[in-house]
């Protein structure tokens, strides 16, 4: 592991070229930005193939966002500053997040040392704090209500979020998403430890529920099933646009990050030309991802809303659980 660690500090110091940095920076940067609505519009038209329908074009997602970025923004007279300027802080936080983990290039780029994993999970928690506090600022109580949903199940998906990148620093003995992702690929064992495979399945529940990929959520306003959506009723234009947007980048984030440094993290190559294929080799990965989450979105009965607290537990429990495990196993 200390090996690991003085390539990764020799990386960072200037070993590899910064021509070199920058280019794999921009492809990362960009590839989040850009095309984190794509994986969206592919969810939606494979959800409908499953169902029978034609659904929307997977590029369904960049018409709304253009469309809603080009109209006027309304603004309610009870809205305070936070309710205006919280969509551009969020975003501005996920664009943050894609330059410090692996959700592209499996080694560091330029931001990359200056936060760790649970930094990580603190940046993610914070935009959501952010858009909980900027959603109740409108002064809806349609929105009120929507806020004291969600905030009955986040205080087990963050303490889950926080949990699970604590005990990966314990499995592999760093805080450090890059070594984590050599740690496991390197060596089969590593993946198949009790531990891993445990932690593996609680972030993987963890992205169902934070992606709305569970079977509950629903876009229909009168539906009592309704979570994330209740937080964007008072939006409009452009702010909602962004929120949107922010989303989907949200999503992407953490899909990757299961992909790369839990369930698959092999394949990713490195250099220039090597970003550019793992651009690829993401697409390829997004779509086992994907293909999971629709079939158990399409098969499985839709829960009640208390359900959902179930759910959140059984994913905090298996992060808890691995955590045990690395400590009574050394």
């Amino acid at each position: 592991m200390m090996e690991a660690d003085d390539a990764y500090l020799s990386k960072v110091g200037g070993m590899a070229s910064d021509e070199a940095l920058v280019i794999e920076t921009i492809i990362q940067v960009f590839t989040v930005i850009l095309i984190s609505p794509l994986y969206q519009g592919i969810y939606e038209k494979f959800k409908a193939f499953v169902e029978g329908r034609l659904g929307p074009s997977v590029l369904q997602p960049y018409y709304d966002i253009f469309k809603l970025i080009k109209k006027e923004v309304v603004v309610t007279e009870n809205s305070s500053f936070l309710f205006i300027y919280s969509p551009y802080v969020i975003f501005g936080i996920y664009l943050l997040i894609s330059f410090v983990i692996p959700v592209v290039y499996p080694s560091p780029i330029y931001l990359t040392p200056t936060v760790d994993f649970l930094g990580g999970a603190l940046l993610f928690s914070l935009a959501s704090f952010l858009k909980l506090i900027g959603s109740v600022e409108s002064g809806s109580n349609f929105v009120a209500l929507g806020v004291s949903r969600v905030l009955s199940f986040t205080f087990l998906s963050e303490a889950t979020l926080i949990t699970v990148f604590f005990g990966v620093a314990l499995i592999t003995g760093t805080n450090n998403p890059y070594i984590t992702l050599k740690y496991v690929s390197q060596d089969i064992s590593h993946y198949l430890q009790l531990d891993h495979l445990f932690i593996t399945i609680s972030f993987f529940m963890l992205w169902l529920f934070e992606t709305g990929k569970l079977p509950i959520e629903s876009s229909g306003l009168s539906e009592m099933g309704m979570i994330d959506d209740a937080l964007l009723y008072e939006y409009s234009g452009k702010l909602l646009g962004i929120v949107k947007w922010s989303s989907y980048i949200k999503q992407y984030l953490l899909g990757s990050v299961l992909l790369n440094v839990f369930l698959f993290p092999w394949l990713l190559q490195t250099g220039p030309l090597g970003a550019l294929l793992d651009i690829f080799i993401m697409f390829l990965k997004w779509i086992f991802l994907i293909s999971i989450s629709v079939i158990i979105n399409t098969t499985l009965a839709k829960l009640r809303l208390f359900k959902v607290q179930d759910f959140l537990a059984v994913s905090f429990l298996l992060s808890i659980l691995s955590i045990i495990i690395v400590i009574l196993t050394g």
